[in-house]
This record gives C-alpha cells, sequence and structure tokens, in this order.
C-alpha cells in the first residue's frame, strides 16, 4: 500500500473563550483604527461645516460646490440663500451646496440694548487709557 490512512486529530484542550478573543482581536483593532484615522475626522469636518452653512449671512462670500464665487444677498430660508454672482446677476442657491465661506462680513448693528451699552462702555474705558 502506497497511501498511509489519515487519522483525525483528536481534541485538544477545550479553551473557549480565550481562543474566540484572539480570533476577533485582529478584527476588533482594524475597527479603532478605522474610527480614529477615517470615521471620527470626518464627523469633525461635518459638523464644522454645518456649523459654517448655519452661521452664512447677507454680505458674505462664498464658494458653491459648482465652483462659483458669489456674495450672499438674502437668505430666503433654512435651505436656501440668494447669491449675486455677477452685476445684477442673482441665483437661488440650496445652503447645503455652500462649499466654503472665502470672507465673512460683520454683524450688522441693531442688536439689543444690552449690547450696545455693552460696547459703549468699551469704547468709554479705551479712550480714557
Amino acid at each position: 500500500m502506497l497511501i498511509s490512512p489519515a487519522f483525525a486529530q483528536g481534541a485538544g484542550a477545550a479553551s473557549g473563550g480565550a481562543d474566540m478573543l484572539t480570533s476577533f482581536l485582529p478584527l476588533i483593532l482594524i475597527f479603532v483604527v478605522f474610527y480614529f484615522l477615517l470615521i471620527r475626522p470626518q464627523q469633525k469636518k461635518a459638523k464644522e461645516h454645518k456649523a459654517m452653512l448655519a452661521a452664512v449671512r447677507r454680505g458674505d462670500k462664498v464658494v458653491t460646490a459648482g465652483g462659483i464665487i458669489g456674495t450672499v444677498v438674502k437668505v430666503v430660508s433654512d435651505d436656501e440663500v440668494s447669491v449675486e454672482i455677477a452685476d445684477g446677476v442673482k441665483v437661488k442657491v440650496a445652503r447645503g451646496m455652500i462649499s466654503n465661506v472665502l470672507s465673512r462680513t460683520e454683524p450688522a448693528k441693531g442688536g439689543s440694548d444690552a449690547e450696545e451699552k455693552a460696547d459703549d462702555k468699551k469704547i468709554e474705558e479705551v479712550k480714557k487709557d
């Protein structure tokens, strides 16, 4: 006979949970690395972009997702703004399609009286110095 019979290996010591943990450890480590290198930075970037879009106001110079640069003329609603892209040419743009704010404008006066009084006090303090 040229082929010897093969015998099944006998059952080893039952290690149970420790063997299962070592087999899943590489998968867990890969997930942790993906979280810190990919998922977390993307969530942070999305949060910053959402805050930037919420702060868009009239007079801001913006870049749309299509690459068009213009100035915000009017905030129509929570979802859209009117942008002037050339002299007399205004387009409505979905707020989510604004990719970047190039320059911000100063907030318009006309806030609360308490803010104006605080500003007046600061001006007086600067004049005294």
